[in-house]
């Protein structure tokens, strides 16, 4: 596995002592599985994003936040899987030194924007349930804080990439991508690095929000059975399409973890252990799994849309009417939260 955090992982002195042919049957199968999730993941992403775009007038503040997930994902989609699949087809880099600087940093770039648009998409949510009096005085924005913040990590936090790397000659004539770190200790320091800034601290970050999330839930629940009226039942129903997009912002967040520590965990172990089986199926195969979050992220938007067969196959065929109507009832649903809290506030005194 050449590319992603930072292609082999491995310095020229190792690229050197490497030079022996590799296992074609291996090289195919991750052929096969990085165009099946090539195709995959650019097609869904380029659809749904195509559907937020026609519809960029009604876009709620949620949507927002998934819209530029979709970005994210498709550049992770054509500068992490692509170059890899083209990687794995010619066996070695082709191009000249800027591509290949080019590449690692936005293969790099795409990480960080996936995994801190799933950040603040859950801090977003966090303020949204555990203080709607924030929410309530804030505008949804199409390039709003949040999303701005997310990019300016991406692009800044991906720059030593450009330095890192860059083409080398490996062997008489033959010239690949490769990163030259300090030794012996250059490597493991900027693989530790950035599981750390990538997958560590953002999963810590969102799991602290997650459960404040499920905490505030649970209380203004029973508030709500021990102290809301008949007559408010329909104004606390209300809620439940913001208590959806909580559970669409979980199911996203175990998806990132269920695709991403396998990853992660090889990446670790190849730099520590000098004795791991890097260039087994099993540690591929593991690798290969990082990329499906990029296929998983447009499908459990549209699921929980509640009209994945229609959105894929129409894609902008939707009523003006029923744009409109989702965000209207994202304010209306912001209106009851402000409404209950209020409530639950001055019963308590």
């Amino acid at each position: 596995m050449r590319c992603c955090v930072n292609g082999t992982n491995q310095t020229l002195e190792r690229a050197l002592a490497e030079i022996d042919p590799r296992d074609e049957y291996l090289a195919r199968v991750e052929i096969a599985l990085l165009s099946l999730i090539f195709v995959t993941a650019g097609v869904l992403n380029a659809g749904l994003l195509l559907v937020l775009w026609r519809r960029r007038k009604q876009l709620s503040r949620m949507r927002v936040f998934v819209f530029h997930l979709c970005v994210a994902d498709l550049v992770v989609t054509f500068f992490q899987v692509c170059p890899q699949l083209m990687w794995d087809i010619t066996d070695r880099f082709v191009g000249p030194d800027v591509l290949c600087r080019l590449v690692k940093y936005l293969q790099v770039v795409g990480m960080f924007a996936s995994t801190y648009m799933i950040v603040v998409m859950t801090v977003d949510r966090y303020q949204a349930i555990c203080k709607p009096m924030v929410t309530f005085q804030r505008r949804a924005a199409r390039w709003n804080g949040p999303v701005c913040s997310a990019w300016c990590v991406s692009f800044i936090g991906s720059l030593p990439q450009i330095f890192i790397f860059s083409r080398v000659e490996v062997a008489p004539g033959v010239y690949d991508c490769w990163g030259e770190f300090v030794q012996p200790w250059g490597l493991k320091a900027y693989v530790t690095w950035t599981t750390l800034v990538i997958f560590v601290l953002p999963i810590f970050t969102v799991i602290c929000c997650q459960v404040r999330i499920c905490r505030t839930v649970h209380i203004n629940f029973h508030t709500k059975m021990h102290h809301m009226t008949s007559r408010a039942s329909s104004v606390a129903g209300m809620s439940k399409a913001r208590v959806k997009t909580v559970k669409m912002t979980v199911v996203i967040v175990l998806a990132y973890v269920l695709c991403w520590t396998p990853f992660f965990t090889v990446q670790l172990w190849s730099v520590w252990d000098a004795q791991a089986p890097t260039h087994t199926a099993t540690f591929t195969i593991l690798m290969l799994l990082s990329s499906l979050n990029s296929c998983a992220n447009p499908c459990i938007y549209l699921l929980f849309s509640g009209t994945l067969p229609k959105r894929l196959l129409t894609l902008v065929c939707v009523s003006q009417a029923h744009e409109n109507k989702e965000p209207i009832q994202e304010e209306a649903t912001m209106v009851s939260s402000l409404y209950i809290s209020l409530k639950s506030l001055s019963e308590t005194r």
